[in-house]
C-alpha cells in the first residue's frame, strides 16, 4: 500500500510537471510560428492588418520604374490588390503604374508586343470593378489607345477630364488617343496642355513622349527631338525613350545621333536584340557593311525565331553581292513567317521576292520557280499590296515545263 501510495503521489506530480512544461513548450511554438508568419508577411509585403505594407510595395515599384527596371515594376505592382485597410488610392496608383510599365516595355524589344494586350486585359478588369476611379480610367484609356481602340480611349480619358479638367495624366491619355487615331495637330495641343499640367517627372515624361510622337507625325522633327530630349533628361533610365530619340534623329538625317541612342539602349540593356537590329540598319545606311553584318548576325544568334533578323541579314548579303547567303537567309525569313502563321497581309514580301532575285542571279531556276509559285499560291486569295508577276512562259532564262498560272 505504502509503495502504491508513494507511486501514485509521485506519478501525479510528474504529470503536473509534464503538463506545465508542455504548455510552455506549446506557447513557445505558437509564438515562434507567429513570428515567422509576421516575418514572411513583411518580407513579401502582404497586408496583414494595415495599408502600410502595400504602400511600401508601391514605393518599391515606383523606385524600380525610376531605375528603368520595368519587369520588377510589373512584378511588384501586380501583387497589390484592393485592400480596405490601405489608403484609398494605393491600388489605383498601382494599376496606372503597371500599365505604364507594360506600355513602355512593349516598345523596348522585339518580343514584348504581348505586353500591350496584357495591359488592356488588366485595366479592363480593374475598370469593371471600379469604373468611377479616375486613375483606373486613365490607365484604361492608355491601354485602349495602345491597342488601337482610340475612340474608346478618348471616351475614357474625357470621362475623367469632365470631372477633373486639370488631370495631367488624363490629358496625356487623350493626346495619345488622338495621336494613335491620326489627329496629330489635336494630339500636339492636348500633349502641350498635359506637359503644362503635369506635377511630377513621371507624368511629365509621359506627356513629353506623346508630344514628341505627335510632333514627329506632323513633320516637325526638330521639335520632336527637343521634346524627347527633355523626357530623357527627366527619365534617363527608360530604354524606349532612346528608341524614340534614334527615330527622330534619323528623320533629320542624323545617323550619328541615332547610333549614340542605340548604344545607350545597350548600355542600359546589353541583351537588347531590337537595338542590335537597328544598329545593323544604321550601319547599312552608313555603308559600313562589315559592321552591319556583325550586328545582324548577333540578332539571328540571339533571336533565331525572329524573321526580321534573317531578312535584314539577307538584305545585307544581297547588297554585298553574296547571293547564295542572301538566298539562304531570305528563305529562313519566309519559312519562319509561314511556320509562325503570320497573317499573309502582314508578311514581309521581300523575303520571297529578293530570295527569287538571288536565285535568278545565281541561275538557280528550280529555286526561283518554287519561290515564285509559293508566293503566288500564298497571295491568291489574300489582299496584298505587292505584286510579283512573270509571263506564263516563266521568268526570263528559266523556261517552265508547264505554263505558270
Amino acid at each position: 500500500m505504502m509503495v502504491r501510495s508513494r507511486y501514485s503521489s509521485s506519478n501525479r506530480g510528474a504529470r503536473r510537471r509534464f503538463s506545465c512544461a508542455s504548455l510552455l513548450f506549446l506557447v513557445g511554438i505558437v509564438a515562434g510560428a507567429a513570428s515567422v508568419t509576421w516575418l514572411w508577411l513583411t518580407r513579401h509585403n502582404v497586408s496583414a492588418t494595415s495599408g502600410v505594407p502595400s504602400a511600401e510595395q508601391l514605393s518599391q515599384a515606383q523606385a524600380a520604374f525610376l531605375r528603368g527596371d520595368l519587369s520588377l515594376t510589373i512584378a511588384l505592382a501586380r501583387e497589390i490588390q484592393p485592400d480596405p485597410a490601405a489608403p484609398a488610392d494605393i491600388y489605383d496608383r498601382a494599376v496606372l503604374l503597371v500599365t505604364r510599365a507594360y506600355l513602355y516595355r512593349g516598345s523596348s524589344d522585339y518580343d514584348r508586343a504581348n505586353d500591350l494586350k496584357t495591359a488592356l486585359t488588366l485595366t479592363t478588369r480593374a475598370v469593371q470593378s471600379a469604373p468611377s476611379m479616375p486613375l483606373i480610367r486613365v490607365a484604361y484609356a492608355f491601354a485602349l489607345a495602345a491597342n488601337g481602340l482610340t475612340a474608346s480611349a478618348g471616351e475614357s480619358a474625357n470621362a475623367v477630364l469632365a470631372v477633373l479638367p486639370e488631370h495631367s495624366s488624363a490629358r496625356a491619355a487623350l493626346a495619345y488617343a488622338y495621336s494613335r487615331a491620326g489627329a496629330h495637330d489635336r494630339a500636339v495641343r492636348e500633349a502641350l496642355e498635359a506637359v503644362r499640367a503635369s506635377s511630377d517627372d513621371t507624368d511629365r515624361t509621359d506627356a513629353l513622349r506623346i508630344l514628341a510622337a505627335a510632333y514627329n507625325d506632323t513633320g516637325d522633327y526638330p521639335a520632336a527631338v527637343a521634346a524627347i530630349d527633355e523626357a530623357i533628361r527627366l527619365s534617363s533610365t527608360l530604354v524606349p525613350l532612346y528608341f524614340d530619340r534614334a527615330l527622330y534623329a534619323l528623320q533629320t538625317g542624323d545617323a550619328d545621333a541615332a547610333t549614340v541612342a542605340y548604344f545607350q539602349v545597350l548600355t542600359l540593356d546589353d541583351a537588347n536584340v531590337q537595338a542590335r537590329l537597328r544598329l545593323c540598319e544604321v550601319s547599312t545606311l552608313l555603308r559600313e557593311h562589315d559592321t552591319a553584318l556583325d550586328y545582324c548576325a548577333q540578332v539571328t544568334r540571339m533571336a533565331p525565331g525572329w524573321s526580321d533578323g534573317w531578312y535584314q541579314l539577307g538584305r545585307e548579303y544581297f547588297l554585298n553581292g553574296n547571293f547564295a547567303l542572301a538566298q539562304s537567309n531570305f528563305n529562313r525569313c519566309a519559312t519562319l513567317q509561314v511556320v509562325q502563321d503570320v497573317p499573309v497581309p502582314e508578311r514581309r514580301f521581300e523575303c520571297w521576292y529578293l530570295q527569287g532575285q538571288a536565285a535568278q542571279i545565281l541561275g538557280d531556276c528550280p529555286a526561283l520557280l518554287a519561290t515564285y509559285q509559293e508566293f503566288r499560291l500564298m497571295t491568291a486569295d489574300e489582299p496584298v499590296l505587292e505584286t510579283w508577276v512573270y509571263p506564263p512562259e516563266g521568268p526570263p532564262g528559266c523556261p517552265t515545263a508547264a505554263p505558270i498560272r
